[in-house]
């Protein structure tokens, strides 16, 4: 056997790994090998010390703590926007923790989708993530329109979208385009900056959603002129369980008014004026609505801090050497078992996570999950890997496929039904 496909080889690439020590930053899950942190990263340690710094505010403050503290509750959407915006590079003032991912979309697609004579249709994908889609149909049926002006552009082999079909598609009677950075599944990333460039040649905004690159991959919204993009939080950057989601608005259409307007969507200085007419804020904190949701937006200001001392740019490096690694093994030690690897091999349009597909998913996932392996289940026969840079080793890697060899080898899931659990 060839040195590379030993786990002398891992602990060899961990010995040289520059973020291994934020390993130790991290709540391991009992001896287990985490590799679902691409649907909900783990806890922190800073995270959780965020968390109890925020309620011992809330308990000796009480109302004050809006404005007195370390972290001022009133000023803390913003300040987390500010802190989150060099992961998206972006412009501190175009960036606001607020809502979650859906309710942000709702909030831009109703600010951004204006039709106008034959400009009255959404350009989208087959490929994104469901919630997307139905916040997208329901914002058509808000303005008037059926389904029919809801335009998906469909994948060839249904894991790949093509970039010249997606441009081709942005034809004179589309309003706004809408579409992942990162497909959920096959992990492929999609070409922001030259999409954004089509979309503004042919007089159409257009944002993307973020949940499964930020906190993975560089970015540049800014430099790149993205209208708008929204993002979860508790995926890559580790946030939490339900933590708050955030939003990019490009700076050139602040003072646009907010589709969806409420009382955090004020200009700061005049909100407490309790005025009946909406002075909105002066970035991108007018697309706020709501109260903000602060203990769920405390696991952010640590688990941030991690992120700036790591760096995007190392995460993104070791995160495709992990992946690239985890391709190699699968492809060494399980050719005989009929897994298909569904995402880019090439670093340029490959994500942060490994999509294998089987007939046996499912039954296998449960028989990973039983021999302390976490994958995460995508119906119907979508496997999801996901080695994440700030806490996964090579080593985890390793263990990973050779236990996923032996259950192939021992037939272990077969004592599983092929089913879907609720939640995978």
């Amino acid at each position: 056997m060839e040195e590379k496909y030993t786990k002398a080889y891992a602990e060899k690439l961990d010995a040289k790994d520059e973020l291994r020590a934020f390993r130790n930053e991290f709540y391991l899950k009992n001896e287990c090998v985490y590799m679902d942190g691409n649907s909900l990263g783990l806890m922190s340690k800073r995270a959780e010390q965020s968390v109890y710094d925020l309620l011992a505010s809330w308990r000796e403050y009480g109302i004050d703590g809006w404005t007195e503290g370390n972290q001022p509750w009133y000023y803390l959407s913003e300040s987390l926007g500010g802190k989150m915006a060099g992961l998206i590079g972006a412009e501190k003032e175009e960036v606001v923790v607020t809502g979650s991912t859906t309710v942000n979309l709702h909030q831009l697609v109703s600010t951004f989708y204006e039709p106008k004579g034959n400009r009255t249709k959404v350009l989208a994908d087959s490929l994104n993530f469901p919630s997307d889609i139905y916040a997208l149909k329901a914002q058509l049926r808000g303005k008037g329109y059926d389904d029919s002006h809801l335009i998906q552009v469909q994948s060839e082999d249904g894991h790949i979208l093509d970039e010249e079909a997606i441009i081709n598609a942005m034809t004179e009677d589309v309003a706004l385009i809408v579409l992942p950075s990162v497909l959920y599944r096959s992990g492929q990333i999609l070409d922001m900056e030259k999409l954004t460039k089509a979309a503004h040649e042919r007089g159409i905004k257009i944002g993307f959603d973020l949940c499964h690159s930020i906190g993975a991959i560089p970015h540049q919204l800014h430099d790149w002129d993205v209208d708008f993009a929204f993002w979860c939080t508790y995926k890559h950057l580790n946030g939490g369980p339900g933590s708050v989601a955030a939003l990019y608005v490009n700076e050139k259409h602040f003072g646009v008014s907010p589709g969806l307007a409420g009382w955090f969507s004020s200009n700061k200085e005049k909100q407490f004026d309790m005025e009946h007419t909406l002075t909105p804020a002066e970035d991108a904190g007018a697309f706020q609505i709501g109260t903000p949701h602060v203990l769920s937006a405390a696991p952010l200001i640590g688990t941030l801090d991690l992120f700036h001392e790591a760096g995007i740019e190392k995460i993104r490096r070791k995160s495709l050497k992990l992946t690239a690694y985890m391709i190699e093994l699968i492809e060494y030690e399980l050719k005989e078992f009929n897994f298909v690897i569904c995402n880019p091999v090439n670093d340029k349009q490959r994500g942060g996570h490994i999509y294998l597909e089987h007939l046996e998913a499912a039954r296998i996932c449960k028989a990973l999950k039983m021999e302390k392996v976490i994958p995460d289940f995508r119906k119907p026969s979508g496997i999801r890997l996901a080695p994440v840079a700030l806490y996964n080793s090579f080593e985890d890697v390793y263990d990973c496929v050779q236990i996923l060899k032996n259950i192939m080898q021992e037939k272990v899931y077969e004592q599983f039904s092929n089913e879907r659990e609720v939640v995978s």
